[in-house]
């Protein structure tokens, strides 16, 4: 039997990616303790006002069919949102409702870019954006995210890579999983870019909320003059620690949300009701929650740094915002992958490599921050002796 050339186009880019993780799942199954510094799980629970809100909602009968773009009381909740905090007016008929931001990049991708053109993303970059490119027929063109320049993507590594296919420019701020944030300076320089090439901006800004204090977040979105060529995605999934509502949107130029929405309704005909009210009610007010993520993911960084910056040659990243931070191995004389795999087996602690994320974070590793102090500090503790040790 036959199979769309699709399949093989995304052969390895899945569950593949995941290697480490997975294994250590299989080891605590068979008993074994393991200290587990993988996915970004939030280590909070949802607010209670928006679990209190679906059930609500649901118990009033709002289980049926919704429509394409998304319920109005949504619509009109992320239009007061963006506009209050982009300094443009935005209106409801420039947002579309998804379940979560993977299917919105997706949808995006597929509506932007076909078979033959070029979608620029840094490199580093989450895990599944090579994916969700691969998937709308277009090719990746990596852009080298510098330590050096602390991982935030610089114009003119942009436009060294520009070719007459070029028709996206993928951004990410707060960036997984290097935790930068592009600064106003950066955003209008690439902005340039964009203009002077034709290029559309996708801007996934879904740890928004998980910023650390002193540095700031700036969307390209907030920038008038790149009106009618930014789409951004976002989600409740961090900002509210709710990743299983499956509740995100992306918004951008209305004629866009038009033109796609034949394409979103192919996918899910509207998002569930029960949930858009409580997006809806979670996105018109600060997250209760937000805040507090932040600020513990800020300390753990700061107690990695501490335990490990220098040991045995090793090196931390610290970032600006996000869930993660990052570990430089490469004076092992490992890779990401065999000083992780390694590590697990003979410490019990499980990170994630960073050739998961692309060959810019090659004898790396993407630390969580979600666990407990405690454990983070004990997962430090193992990580050092394991370094100690010279592998």
């Amino acid at each position: 039997m036959k199979y769309a050339a699709v399949l093989d186009d995304l052969s390895g880019l899945g569950g593949a990616k995941w290697g480490v993780h997975l294994r250590a799942r299989a080891l605590k199954a068979e008993g074994r303790q393991v200290l587990e510094l993988t996915i970004g799980e939030p280590d909070t629970p949802p607010p209670a006002r928006l679990v209190q809100t679906a059930v609500a909602a649901m118990t009033a009968g709002r289980t049926g069919y919704s429509n394409g773009r998304g319920e109005a009381g949504l619509l009109r909740a992320l239009a007061e949102r963006y506009t209050a905090r982009r300094g443009r007016h935005f209106g409801p008929d420039q947002f579309l409702c998804l379940p979560g931001t993977q299917t919105v990049l997706y949808m995006v991708l597929r509506a932007l870019a076909s078979a033959g053109d070029e979608v620029l993303v840094g490199d580093p970059m989450y895990a599944t954006y090579e994916g969700v490119i691969r998937a709308s027929g277009a090719a990746m063109v990596p852009v080298p995210l510098r330590a050096e320049h602390g991982f935030r993507m610089q114009a003119a590594d942009v436009a060294a890579r520009i070719t007459p296919r070029s028709r996206v420019l993928f951004l990410n701020t707060p960036h997984n999983p290097t935790g930068a944030v592009l600064t106003p300076a950066d955003i209008a320089a690439l902005g340039e870019v964009a203009r002077a090439h034709d290029l559309w901006i996708l801007s996934d800004e879904v740890y928004e909320e998980l910023v650390f204090d002193g540095t700031d977040f700036v969307s390209p979105l907030s920038q008038a003059d790149l009106a009618d060529r930014v789409i951004a995605a976002a989600s409740i999934s961090k900002s509210h620690a709710a990743p299983g509502f499956r509740s995100g949107w992306c918004v951008g130029p209305a004629d866009f949300v038009s033109r796609a929405l034949p394409l979103a309704e192919t996918m899910l005909f509207g998002n569930q009701p029960f949930l858009a009210d409580a997006t809806a009610e979670a996105i018109s007010s600060p997250s209760p929650v937000a805040r507090g993520m932040a600020t513990r993911y800020a300390a753990r960084a700061q107690m990695l740094a501490e335990a490990l910056d220098g040991v045995a040659g090793l090196r931390v990243h610290r970032p600006d915002a996000g869930m993660f931070a990052l570990l430089d191995v490469r004076a092992s004389g490992l890779s990401g992958e065999g000083f992780a795999l390694a590590l697990l087996e003979a410490e019990g602690v499980a990170c994630m490599p960073g050739e998961s994320f692309g060959d810019g974070l090659a004898g790396w590793l993407r630390i969580s921050l979600t666990q407990p102090d405690a454990v983070i500090a004990e997962a430090a503790a193992r990580i050092a002796r394991f370094a100690h040790s010279g592998v």
